[in-house]
């Protein structure tokens, strides 16, 4: 074997890699919300493992077959040329600033438990500004602390949620859980619906699961392999993880916690390993969202060096950090945290994450349109291409039940972000037009 190809991933390897990749501080706060439905969520748990298995099966096909880089943004160019490229990635950016909005606020639930105090509405939208602007000017030194942080920070999130996966099991009841199965008796169908949109949350950043592929071995066979392991695995860790804990506790009592894990754990050993839980995960949060703030940003940078964003995105300072992007994007945090305010800190959560999970499925939907041509233009083997046809249509069937599931609120505001960024494309990014033009005919063609 050759050095080269010697230093490439295995199979195992990058399974593992997909599957912590998702799992981060977006799950802390999911158990209080599902047992507001009852432990008939876990329907919706299983829907959604299907439907990101094979939107994850997809973006892998992408990532192999694509001769354009820019993840999403480039696979939509194939279907809809710049303006498309544009508008995926437009709004994949505006759902990180969201979902940044939604990690500070399991920042602040968790940390309002940890400390014993209680946040009125105001409060909880001052204290989640507060944290986003902490977390931005952290990053105003450059990433070489936050990658380093947020390796750490990670572990948080990693022990509790195993923890529980694992050992909760010892404290489960069986008729606690069944109890809780349709509290509220609701329609089979709206009791499903109403739990798609926070599993989803979940699963989001699925699409960066073949980002790897140009380092491991054989990529063909082992990134699809590795993506749907990954995303499989990180499905059982989830569901075993919520489920366990509706049968170890009432759901009354698990619906109306800000800090679910750390309440769990108290009450499977002591207050104070339910305390130890609330500090780690509050951290794994401040760690994610310090990391996520950069991330941001960067993404910002890279749209404004394309010609899609203005140039004022793409200033750095000597430490290469986009200081003058990250202040714009945290005024736009901080609009987004005063107008979704609302009477409870799951309410707002609540409405944080709709918001991100409709925007961040306009580029899925983008990129599983564009797969067809992908495929086309790389000349895939007939037999093959019909196989992934057949799972690229039920990830967009998917995509489209969580668009619903979403609800009106987070439909419309997505709606209006989305077309707030085609006029945008229209001022910013209006010489981009001639090249659209040229590669939709050549798509056509």
């Amino acid at each position: 074997m050759s050095d080269t190809s010697s230093k490439k991933m295995g199979v195992v390897q990058l399974t593992i890699i997909t599957a912590v990749n998702m799992m981060g501080s977006g799950i802390i706060m999911l158990p209080a919300k599902l047992a507001t439905v009852g432990t008939i969520s876990v329907l919706s748990w299983l829907v959604t493992a299907v439907g990101s298995m094979c939107l994850a099966y997809c973006f892998a096909q992408c990532g192999m077959f694509s001769r354009k880089s820019g993840g999403m943004g480039g696979y939509s160019e194939y279907a809809f040329g710049r303006s498309g490229s544009f508008l995926c990635n437009y709004t994949y950016a505006f759902s990180l600033i969201i979902a940044n909005v939604a990690i500070a606020i399991s920042a602040v639930g968790y940390g309002t438990e940890f400390f014993g105090t209680q946040l009125s509405a105001l409060g909880v939208g001052l204290a989640t500004i507060a944290i986003l602007w902490i977390t931005g000017v952290l990053n105003f030194g450059g990433a070489s602390i936050t990658g380093k942080l947020g390796s750490i920070t990670i572990w948080g999130v990693l022990i509790p949620v195993f923890g529980i996966s694992i050992l909760g099991w010892f404290w489960f009841d069986a008729g606690t859980y069944v109890a809780a199965w349709n509290p509220h008796n609701l329609p089979f169908f709206e009791a499903v619906s109403t739990s798609i949109t926070l599993t989803l949350w979940a699963f989001l950043g699925l699409e960066s699961a073949c980002a790897n592929s140009d380092a491991v071995e054989n990529p063909e066979k082992n990134v699809p392999i590795a993506v749907l392991g990954g995303t499989l695995g990180a499905a059982i860790v989830y569901i075993a993880s919520t489920n366990v804990m509706s049968g170890i506790v009432p759901i009354e009592a698990l619906a109306a916690s800000n800090a679910p894990f750390g309440y769990v754990f108290a009450q499977m050993f002591n207050e104070t390993i339910g305390q130890i839980v609330m500090g780690l995960m509050c951290i794994a949060c401040l760690g994610s969202l310090l990391g996520w703030q950069f991330t941001t940003a960067q993404v910002l940078k890279s749209l404004a060096d394309e010609g899609y964003f203005p140039k004022i995105f793409a200033k750095v300072t000597k430490a290469n950090a986009p200081i003058a992007g990250m202040i714009i994007m945290m005024i736009i945090e901080t609009i987004i945290g005063f107008t979704t305010i609302s009477p409870s800190l799951m309410e707002q959560f609540n409405a944080i994450v709709e918001l991100a999970v409709v925007t961040n499925l306009v580029p899925y939907v983008l990129s599983m349109a564009a797969l067809p041509i992908i495929l086309h233009e790389a000349k895939v083997n007939k037999k093959k291409v019909g196989t992934i046809l057949f799972i690229n249509l039920l990830a967009v069937l998917y995509s489209f039940y969580a668009l619903y599931a979403c609800g009106e609120f987070a439909l419309a505001y997505g709606g209006l972000v989305t077309f707030l960024g085609w006029v945008f494309y229209g001022y910013i990014a209006y010489n981009n037009e001639t090249s659209t033009n040229s590669t939709v005919s050549q798509s056509v063609s």
